[in-house]
């Protein structure tokens, strides 16, 4: 019992070698009008637009903090907008939101929120330096986020952890100091 190649019952027609095919028969060529047999399908659903090279509509977000070197990777900044932390003119967005230049981001990352405008567009992961061209800081956003740190440093500073456990006697010294709030 030979397979049909024509059959729409064989999972995968177009890997059936020429061997396998019965005697006598060929494989079916393309229509002689030229016109995909697929065509009609094709034409219902618009090609999806490729994430490599800038539209003229704009960067989808996610990639484009990647290619700012705002995050690691692209998952965690599609992560970040997902969860609010990156917001587009004061409004929160979705991973696939088209950003232009001009527009203004707020970008929240651990501690730090960078308030940046869009210079340029990129998908594409550079150098740090090619990085700092497709955006431009805000001097507040700048001092804030050097304050911020000062102040982190600042409350820091006064703990120092001692450098080793402590060992019997300063158990009992520690013990010591705990009984006196009690009293």
């Amino acid at each position: 019992m030979g397979l049909n190649v024509a059959s729409k019952t064989h999972p995968h027609p177009r890997l059936l070698l020429s061997a396998s095919l019965p005697r006598g028969a060929t494989r079916p060529s393309a229509p002689a009008s030229g016109v995909h047999p697929r065509a009609d399908l094709r034409s219902a659903n618009p090609p999806i637009r490729p994430l490599e090279g800038e539209g003229a509509g704009g960067t989808r977000i996610d990639a484009w903090l990647w290619a700012a070197r705002f995050f690691k990777t692209r998952s965690l900044a599609k992560q970040a907008v997902e969860r609010g932390r990156v917001a587009v003119a004061g409004a929160s967005c979705k991973p696939a939101h088209l950003v232009r230049v001009g527009d203004s981001l707020r970008i929240t990352r651990g501690e730090e929120t960078f308030e940046v405008r869009v210079l340029a567009l990129s998908v594409k992961r550079g150098s740090a330096a090619l990085a700092q061209t497709l955006y431009g800081e805000s001097e507040a956003s700048v001092r804030a986020r050097e304050d911020a740190r000062a102040q982190r440093r600042a409350e820091r500073g006064g703990y120092q952890p001692p450098p080793k456990r402590p060992d019997k006697r300063a158990r009992r010294l520690i013990r010591a100091l705990g009984d006196l709030d009690s009293r």
